[in-house]
């Protein structure tokens, strides 16, 4: 058969297919963005989206977002402890802290879920925060006995203490942790840096980084908002220190602006997934 007249009865053979399915069989993967922000952060969410794609040098090529972490783990994330302190951790210490990294890092993940279900072909209702190891320096720290996690004692070029690389996500975007001793089960995604004297915060796919007194002060309050923010990083947002979006002044990611996270910040979260989500064929 001609090409051409070949092509046209393809053509034809597929409108009468679509003509003939009800319209119900179109798969939600395909269906229409469910994006219905706030009418007056519309603007604003578009001037930031705007920065975000002209100004990241890699925006749609990086495949280490905290999205593709959850993704990855089909809804899980595991983290590792690297405490750069010579202060003692007692067992009730230990499971302070990773009580209060699942109630922080969760309030990201809840902002994706609307009456009980994932916002915007979001795939999960809750994401379970896992600590899987600690690092360092001293064995001799850590007060307690039990195997609950793994211990870590290597240290990194700058001499703090860190995770096996093996089992690091970072090290090992490929999903590869066959070197890591408890295999992928024990591979972690992230780490929670905690340094002795450190000010300030920093953030990215690799994990966060705050300081040891500053969060154990802070385990029981309702926001690490110092965490808090760099997590956003973790997953995309960008930092606000040379502009601001229209109508916005204070939210978490404009650093001093505020101390949780707001509806602007919210909806920022959900634009970075809409415009990544079809990486994961939704």
């Amino acid at each position: 058969m001609h090409r051409h007249l070949a092509r046209l009865v393809t053509v034809l053979a597929a409108l009468v297919a679509l003509v003939a399915s009800p319209l119900t069989s179109v798969s939600p993967a395909k269906a229409a963005d469910q994006w219905n922000p706030p009418a007056n952060l519309v603007q604003p969410l578009g001037e930031v989206w705007n920065h975000v794609s002209t100004t990241y040098p890699d925006l749609y090529g990086f495949r280490n977002y905290g999205w593709d972490q959850v993704m990855a783990n089909r809804g899980s994330i595991n983290y590792c402890v690297r405490w750069e302190s010579d202060a003692p951790v007692s067992t009730d210490l230990r499971d302070r802290i990773h009580a209060a990294l699942k109630k922080q890092f969760g309030k990201w993940t809840a902002a994706m879920v609307d009456n009980g279900t994932g916002h915007n072909a979001w795939p999960y209702t809750s994401v379970p925060v896992n600590i899987v190891g600690w690092a360092v320096k001293n064995r001799s720290t850590l007060q307690w006995t039990d195997n609950s996690v793994d211990i870590y004692t290597g240290l990194d070029e700058g001499g703090a203490p860190q995770c096996a690389p093996d089992c690091g996500r970072f090290f090992h975007q490929d999903g590869n942790y066959s070197r890591c001793p408890g295999g992928a089960a024990r591979h972690y995604d992230q780490s929670l840096w905690l340094t002795k004297g450190f000010q300030g915060g920093a953030g990215g796919d690799w994990g966060q980084r705050v300081g040891q007194e500053y969060f154990t002060g802070a385990l029981s309050q309702e926001n690490i908002h110092i965490y808090l923010h760099e997590v956003g990083h973790t997953f995309g947002l960008d930092d606000f220190y040379d502009w601001t979006p229209t109508g916005q002044c204070c939210f978490l990611m404009k650093a001093g602006s505020a101390a949780q996270i707001t509806e602007f910040d919210k909806w920022m979260y959900r634009d970075f997934w809409r415009h990544l989500k079809s990486r994961y064929g939704l």
